[in-house]
C-alpha cells in the first residue's frame, strides 16, 4: 500500500511559479508539498532566462565599453569563452539545486522528489526510484510543469540530435558554426550570444523578417545590427531535411536542406520554433482533461472544465504569456485566490465543467489582470528590445482607436552620454478615446531599464496630461518620455 500524506496544497513543478506560490501559501499558514522531478528552480533558473542572460551580458559589456570614447582605448582582445561559460556556471550553481531546495525548505515548504501526476480530484501520486507516495490536497492542487522545446516534424531532425535552448545555454564548447531555426526571442538572443563568441551564425526564418510579433521597426533594426555583426539572416525559408554527415568525428557536422533547394552546413542546429506544454504525463485524463493540451484557466488561474474549485495551472502551461515574470505574477495572484477561497471570501466555482460567475473585478490581488493587456518583456539582444501592452497592429485588431507616436532616441542627450553614436527608437500606442498609453516598444542600448516606467503608465492608466508632469531627471535616457509626449502634441 502506497504511503499517503495530507497537505493543504500540493504543487507539481518547482519552477519560479511553483516555488513562489508555495512560499506565499506557507507564509499564510498553509501546509504545502512541492513536487519536482528535475531541479528545484526549474527551466528558467538552469536552462533559460538566467544562463542565457549570463551568456549575453559579457559581450554587451564589451560593446558598451568599446562604444565610449576614452574607454574604448582600454579595450583589447576578444571575449574569453572559457570565462563566459565559467561565469554562467556560477549563476546556475553548476546545475546543482541544493541551495535553491534549501531556501524553499527553510521557508517551510516540503519538497518531494519524483514525477508527480494526478490520480483523480485532489490526489497526486509521486513516483520515484525509491517508492510511490500519494499526496492528498485538502484545498488545492496546482500544476506548474512548464514547457519544453518543440521539435517539428522535419525529415532527419530528431535523428540529428539538434540543440534546444538547454543545449544552447548549457554548452561547454563554442561551435564553429550554428544554424538557428526560429526568429523569436530565443533564436535572436542565442544568435547574438554565439556570434559574439566567434561562431558563424545563420538565422533561418519562415517569415519576411524576424520578431514578427513586435512592432515592425524592431525586427528591421535588429536585422541591420545582425548584418553588421556578420550574422546571416535567411527569410522566407523553412528546413526540409537535416542530416548528420557520416564523418569520423565525435559530433559530425550537419547538412541542412531548405525548401528553396539550397543547403547549409553547420556544426550545430538550434531549434527555437516554439514550446510544447509538459502536460502529457501528469494524469490529466484522471480528471477529464486531455493529456498534452494547454490548460485553459480563468483570471484566478483556476482550470476550466473541471468540477470544483481545486485545480489550478500556472505559468507556461496555461498559455497566457510564456514569461517567467508573468508566471510568478500568476503565482502571487493564484496564492491569494486559494487563500481567499479557503476563507470563503471568493466563491466563484466550476460546476459540471461550465463556469458560473466567471467575472472578476480587475486589479484585485487575486485577479491576473495584467495577463490581458499589460505584459512586459525584454529581449536581451544588443541592442535590447523592451515592450509592454499592445502593438499598433494588435490594438487595431481589437477595434481600438489608437495612434502610434514615435521618437528617435539619438535626440536624447542622456542616451548620447551613455553611448557614443547611440541609436534607438521608441514608440507608444495611445488610445485616443481615453487619452491613455496602451502599449510601448523601444529598441536601443539598455532600454530594458526604461520598461517599468512604461508598464506603470499602462497599468496605472495614467492620462497623458498627468504623465506630462512626470519629470525625468537630466541627463538620463528617460527623457525619451518628454520627446514622445511632445511628438504627440502636448
Amino acid at each position: 500500500m502506497a504511503l499517503e500524506r495530507i497537505y493543504d496544497v500540493v504543487v507539481i513543478g518547482a519552477g519560479p511559479p511553483g516555488w513562489t506560490l508555495s512560499i506565499r501559501l506557507v507564509k499564510n499558514g498553509m501546509s504545502v508539498a512541492l513536487v519536482e522531478n528535475e531541479l528545484v528552480g526549474g527551466e528558467c533558473n538552469y536552462w533559460a532566462c538566467v544562463p542565457s542572460k549570463a551568456l549575453l551580458r559579457p559581450p554587451e559589456a564589451l560593446t558598451e565599453a568599446s562604444e565610449v570614447e576614452g574607454a574604448k582605448q582600454a579595450v583589447h582582445g576578444q571575449l574569453s569563452a572559457e570565462s563566459v561559460f565559467s561565469r554562467r556556471n556560477k549563476f546556475v550553481d553548476n546545475w546543482d539545486d541544493s541551495n535553491m531546495k534549501a531556501m524553499v525548505e527553510k521557508k517551510g515548504v516540503v519538497v518531494v522528489r519524483g514525477l508527480g501526476h494526478l490520480d483523480g480530484p485532489r490526489r497526486v501520486i509521486v513516483s520515484s526510484k525509491d517508492d510511490d507516495i500519494t499526496l492528498v490536497a485538502n484545498k488545492a492542487v496546482v500544476l506548474s510543469t512548464g514547457t519544453r522545446a518543440t521539435i517539428p516534424k522535419v525529415k532527419g531532425l530528431t535523428e540529428a540530435q539538434p540543440w534546444t535552448n538547454r543545449n544552447a545555454t548549457g554548452a561547454k564548447k563554442v561551435p564553429s558554426s550554428l544554424a538557428i531555426m526560429g526568429d523569436g526571442p530565443v533564436g535572436c538572443e542565442m544568435a547574438h550570444a554565439y556570434s559574439s563568441l566567434g561562431t558563424k551564425v545563420t538565422l533561418l526564418s519562415i517569415n519576411d523578417g524576424i520578431l514578427g510579433r513586435y512592432e515592425p521597426f524592431v525586427g528591421e533594426r535588429l536585422m541591420e545590427v545582425f548584418k553588421r555583426r556578420g550574422i546571416s539572416v535567411r527569410t522566407n525559408v523553412n528546413v526540409k531535411e537535416v542530416e548528420r554527415l557520416n564523418h569520423k568525428q565525435d559530433h559530425p557536422p550537419l547538412n541542412i536542406t531548405l525548401d528553396d533547394g539550397s543547403t547549409i552546413a553547420a556544426q550545430e542546429l538550434l531549434v527555437a520554433v516554439g514550446r510544447t506544454p509538459n502536460t502529457d504525463k501528469i494524469g490529466l485524463e484522471t480528471v477529464g482533461l486531455k493529456p498534452g493540451d494547454w490548460l485553459q484557466v480563468d483570471d484566478t488561474c483556476l482550470v476550466q472544465a473541471v468540477e470544483g474549485d481545486w485545480l489550478y495551472a500556472l505559468g507556461d502551461i496555461n498559455h497566457r504569456a510564456l514569461l517567467t515574470h508573468i508566471a510568478k505574477y500568476q503565482a502571487r495572484v493564484c496564492a491569494t485566490a486559494i487563500i481567499e477561497r479557503a476563507h470563503g471570501t471568493l466563491t466563484t466555482s466550476n460546476s459540471g465543467g461550465s463556469k458560473s460567475g466567471n467575472s472578476y473585478e480587475p486589479w484585485k490581488k487575486w485577479v491576473a489582470t495584467a495577463d490581458h493587456a499589460a505584459v512586459p518583456q525584454v529581449i536581451f539582444t544588443d541592442p535590447q528590445i523592451a515592450s509592454v501592452g499592445f502593438t499598433e497592429k494588435g490594438a487595431r485588431s481589437l477595434d481600438m482607436n489608437v495612434r502610434a507616436v514615435d521618437y528617435e532616441m539619438d535626440a536624447v542627450i542622456g542616451a548620447l552620454l551613455h553611448t557614443d553614436g547611440y541609436s534607438g527608437h521608441a514608440r507608444i500606442i495611445v488610445d485616443e478615446d481615453r487619452h491613455l498609453i496602451v502599449g510601448a516598444t523601444m529598441i536601443g542600448p539598455q532600454v530594458g531599464d526604461l520598461l517599468h516606467s512604461a508598464t506603470i503608465a499602462v497599468i496605472g492608466e495614467v492620462p497623458l496630461e498627468r504623465l506630462w508632469h512626470a519629470v525625468p531627471s537630466f541627463p538620463t535616457t528617460s527623457e525619451v518620455w518628454v520627446g514622445l509626449l511632445e511628438n504627440y502634441g502636448l
